[in-house]
C-alpha cells in the first residue's frame, strides 16, 4: 500500500535532484515523474490505504459474526447432547413392556 502523498514526494525528490539548469522545468518533470510513478505502481495492482482500512474493517466484522455463529452452533450442540442423554436415560428408567 502506497499513501498518496508518497507519490508526491518521490517525484518531488527525483525532480529536486535535476541539475539546475533544468530547474525552470522543476514543475512539468515533478508532473511527469508523478505520473510516471503512478503508473507503474497501478501495474502492481496496490491498494490504496483507504481501500485498505474498509476491508480491514469488512474482515472485523465478519470475524465478529463468525464467532457470534460459532458460539451459537456450540449452544445448540450442547441442547441436542443433552436431549439425547435425557433421552436415553429416560429410555433406561422406562420398564420392558416384553417382560
Amino acid at each position: 500500500m502506497i499513501d498518496p502523498k508518497a507519490f508526491d514526494d518521490l517525484a518531488k525528490r527525483f525532480a529536486e535532484a535535476a541539475p539546475p539548469g533544468f530547474r525552470q522545468f522543476q514543475a512539468e518533470m515533478e508532473k511527469n515523474f508523478h505520473a510516471a510513478l503512478q503508473a507503474t505502481f497501478a501495474k502492481l495492482e496496490l491498494v490504496t490505504r483507504e481501500e485498505f482500512e474498509v476491508q480491514q474493517g469488512v474482515l472485523a466484522r465478519t470475524r465478529a459474526k463468525l464467532e457470534e455463529l460459532e458460539k451459537q452452533v456450540a449452544e445448540l450442540e450442547a441442547k441436542v447432547a443433552g436431549g439425547k442423554r435425557r433421552k436415553a436415560a429416560e429410555k433406561a428408567a422406562e420398564p420392558e413392556s416384553g417382560e
